[in-house]
């Protein structure tokens, strides 16, 4: 394995001020120091838990754009990211960064117009606003993954499918094998499954190691998978009795 770019975070709690929502997120308020071991690790769990908000600062802290995109992008359509990213120390590895690319959902459009603005004869415009949004997702995938360097994805299965879903993990294989290191926010147990991937579960009010068996994504899946027909008829009467 290569050696990692980023080995650890380190938070600093004495930064960030006393009335900020961040001293209220559960898993984040008591943790100074994250290590990562593996090449591919997950953040996994419920909405709310901070695990966005954990990723937004570490990608902030290393250098990348808040909404996204390579080292290279700096704009700002509308600032929504935390202030967690000034309490934040990496420890890096002893490899150089030489490329990386920050992936948000939530503001790929945004990323996307820019990259047409950034476009000339040497870089030309890969057209994302021309493709559909799942399409432009695992292009800009497939480009960007090329090279070694540190990439953080928030959610990246929010625009694919199953099936392209699988071809993102193939993606992330190739880049693994040449040096890439992957932080991803995730609820796809299709992304979870990753081989050697460390999954750290904001749940329960601590961020943990857990196996991927033991996430939530993965649990709901295969008890709706083997029991649809019940779990629906269940979940479909209780809605029904709420009503009345």
């Amino acid at each position: 394995m290569y050696p990692l770019f980023v080995k650890k975070v380190c938070i600093d709690w004495n930064r960030v001020p006393a009335n900020s929502y961040l001293n209220r997120i559960p898993a984040l308020k008591d943790v100074e120091e994250i290590p990562f071991r593996s090449p591919v690790t997950y953040f996994a769990g419920e909405n709310g838990t901070g695990k966005s908000t954990l990723l937004e600062g570490i990608a902030v802290a290393y250098g990348f754009n808040p909404e996204g995109g390579s080292r290279n992008y700096s704009f700002s359509t509308y600032d929504t990211h935390s202030e967690l990213w000034e309490a934040i120390t990496l420890v890096r590895g002893i490899r150089q960064k030489k490329w990386g690319y920050f992936l948000r959902a939530e503001s790929f459009y945004n990323v996307a117009t820019k990259e047409m603005e950034y476009a000339d004869i040497s870089h030309p415009s890969m057209n994302f606003h021309e493709r559909s949004h799942g399409e432009s997702f695992l292009a800009l995938m497939q480009s960007r993954l090329s090279s070694p360097g540190l990439y953080i994805l928030d959610e990246p299965e929010a625009a694919l499918s199953p099936q392209r879903q699988l071809t993102l993990l193939l993606e992330i294989k190739k880049a693994v094998e040449i040096g890439a290191q992957f932080v991803i926010a995730s609820h796809s147990p299709i992304l979870l499954g990753y081989p050697g991937a460390e999954i750290l579960s904001f749940d329960r009010g601590r961020i943990e190691k857990i196996q991927y068996e033991a996430t939530e994504s993965y649990q709901v899946t295969e008890m709706f998978i083997n029991n649809r027909e019940y779990l629906l008829k269940r979940l479909f009467s209780n809605e029904q009795e709420d009503g009345e």
